[in-house]
């Protein structure tokens, strides 16, 4: 390529999808002097590669490609093409009986020809057979989780909406105002409290690609390979954005540093989480959510402004939000009218949301001990279940998560903490 002899007029194109593979002298000026990487489309992109697709493709009314383009986040444009042919084919199958009822050496009706058209129900059906390339490795089913499946935590609710969907849903508000949205929140408090549950709702609800990690997967033995598989979830994120990773159980992966830890795998797992969330690279619309019930080993340098912005407390829930718990899971458990949910929320002072799931639970099994083929829950049941299933969130606990952030921003957290949840 760039040897004593002139190459004359040639000119030499390369193609990969794995460029790091390849020999670093290949990759300077007078060898592959340019580099163009063709990443995964916007939704500009997609909405034209749909066009070019779906050109020649009988489209009833109902069919908005703009809708299409809006929710296939991480599709790119062999995707988007095998979209088109899926939903071409149901189409055909629906029509298919007809054709075969015919004889071969004869043409096709007109009518049955007008019956040829990809509606919205095929486009539907494609997006469930048709997977994202760009999210294969990360790919999971988004929770079907909505606020409304959550009881009580209003205040809760509304500062995550805050958060997460104004930023993915209305950027331009933001862009008016001048400001900047907040990066990440940590959602933090008793065990059984709701933590994840809130985490599903706003990745359903805000329609974004959703990369879920559970903090301890990341952390490697081989030296290195931790902060390779942070450094991947932020990279395939910022691929696919919008996007929302969450991470559970945070505070096994990003320990305060020098934390009675012998090796410095957690450290480097720190610092690199601290450059990918405000290094040199902005993230564009990827939002971090992180949960744990240990806030107070968690390093100290992840929750200033500009990383985790909010942090979330997720108390136990006072009287009305336990009704309203109460409410979402008995929705579907028959009950008789002698059962009072309000005289219930009164009854169950200090009980978490995994209580009162329990509760519920237990009642019903109750119900079934008295008699297997029982249909209905009665208040006995429940006044059985209250004798079995106790709070599993103490006082101290609650008032411990209620002043750990206090301690937290006046620099007063002990070295030695006790073990709480």
């Amino acid at each position: 390529m760039d040897g004593l002899k002139s190459r004359g007029k040639v000119i030499v194109i390369g193609a990969t999808n794995i460029p790091n593979s390849l020999d670093p002298a290949l990759r300077r000026p007078g060898r592959f002097d340019r580099e163009i990487e063709l990443g995964v489309p916007s939704k500009q992109g997609r909405m034209e590669i749909l066009q070019i697709h779906t050109r020649g493709m009988p489209l009833a009314k109902d069919v908005e490609l703009d809708k299409i383009a809006e929710i296939t986040y991480g599709y790119v444009g062999a995707d988007l093409n095998a979209l088109c042919k899926e939903g071409a084919m149901h189409a055909l199958r629906r029509v298919l009986p007809d054709m075969e009822a015919m004889r071969e050496d004869k043409p096709i009706p007109q009518d049955v020809l007008k019956k040829l058209i990809v509606n919205k129900e095929d486009f539907e059906y494609a997006l469930k057979m048709v997977e994202p390339s760009a999210m294969r490795e990360v790919l999971i089913e988004i929770p079907k989780v909505k606020w409304d499946d959550i009881g009580g935590l209003e205040s809760i609710k509304q500062e995550l909406k805050e958060v997460v969907e104004w930023p993915l849903k209305r950027p331009e508000s933001f862009t008016k105002l001048g400001i900047r949205p907040p990066v990440g929140v940590l959602i933090y408090g008793p065990p059984g409290c709701g933590k994840t549950l809130l985490a599903k709702a706003v990745a359903n609800e805000s329609g974004a690609n959703f990369i879920s990690v559970k903090g301890p997967e990341l952390l490697s033995m081989w030296v290195g390979e931790s902060e390779h598989h942070v450094r991947d979830v932020f990279r395939r994120a910022k691929q696919v954005a919008p996007c929302i990773i969450f991470f559970d159980e945070i505070d096994a992966l990003v320990p305060r540093r020098s934390y009675g830890s012998e090796s410095n795998v957690t450290e480097r797992v720190v610092s690199q989480l601290l450059a990918e969330i405000s290094g040199l690279e902005d993230l564009h619309d990827v939002v971090v959510i992180a949960a744990t019930n240990r806030p107070d080993i968690i390093d100290p340098a992840l929750l200033r402004p500009g990383r985790f912005d909010r942090q979330v407390l997720v108390p136990t829930p006072q009287e009305k939000s336990r009704y309203e718990i109460l409410k979402v899971h008995t929705v579907n458990v028959p009950l008789t009218k002698d059962v009072d949910l309000k005289k219930l929320a009164q009854d169950t002072e200090g009980y978490s949301g995994a209580d009162l799931e329990a509760l519920v639970r237990e009642a019903a099994i109750n119900a079934m001990r008295r008699n297997l083929d029982a249909d209905i829950v009665t208040n006995r049941d429940f006044a059985a279940a209250l004798k079995y299933v106790k709070p599993s969130v103490t006082e101290d606990m609650n008032a411990f998560y209620e002043s750990i952030m206090k301690k937290r921003k006046a620099q007063k957290i002990e070295e030695e903490v006790s073990y709480t949840g």
